[in-house]
């Protein structure tokens, strides 16, 4: 898949900002859910398409372009402030005065309930991906769903065990390059998680093995 074609997959134009594709994912992610479809072959697919399409297009537009522009222009915006502004008096110490920072928007009862129950609907489906060795969408499936979810520590583990099962499985396969590679991933996805680290340990030792 070319970059043209992440465009189109996610229904923008070609240089998209890093915003309109997020915004678009999100969208057509929540769309074509398989949860949402439950059956339904082709909503999978785009699914799957879509969190392929996404993942290229953030290496390409990552978000730091945005942190970058947004430092901008809070630099910006005080310079030309002071050109306006009087000879000092009392509304140079208000201006100084630190403001707190404004409190986080609690979410809604109705989305956060919205959120578990496709959290847990995509947790199984993610259990019948890993038992039907189907790696590639079980792992689309953790990334997207860590991609909602960031703050969820669950959900990075659970990411993290995907990302360990198909070390194991790449490492039977005799594919020792990537296996190391999807353990580095586990690793670093849920680092305090001490039993895993272990388990990804004696993974490591194996591969050493059949190296």
């Amino acid at each position: 898949m070319d970059l043209g074609d992440c465009y189109r997959v996610l229904g923008l134009r070609s240089g998209a900002s890093f915003v309109d594709i997020k915004t678009s994912y999100r969208r057509l992610a929540q769309q074509y859910h398989p949860d949402i479809n439950p059956g339904d072959k082709k909503a999978q697919d785009k699914f799957i398409a879509l969190t392929e399409a996404y993942k290229l297009l953030l290496t390409v537009v990552p978000p730091e372009e945005m942190a970058q522009r947004s430092t901008q222009s809070q630099e910006k915006a005080p310079q030309s402030t002071k050109t306006t502004c009087p000879e000092p008096v009392v509304t140079v110490t208000q201006e100084t005065t630190p403001k707190p920072p404004p409190k986080p928007t609690p979410k809604p009862p109705n989305l956060v309930e919205i959120e578990q129950r496709l959290k847990w609907k995509t947790y199984e489906q993610l259990q019948r991906f890993l038992k039907e060795r189907r790696f590639p969408q079980a792992i689309a499936l953790a990334e997207a769903l860590a991609e909602r979810l960031p703050e969820d520590a669950e959900v990075r583990q659970w990411q993290a065990i995907a990302y360990q099962i198909w070390g194991r499985a790449l490492i039977a396969e005799k594919q020792l390059l990537k296996a190391r590679i999807y353990l580095k991933k586990a690793l670093k996805t849920d680092p305090n998680n001490k039993s895993l680290s272990q388990e990804v340990q004696r993974d490591f030792q194996k591969l050493e093995q059949v190296f």
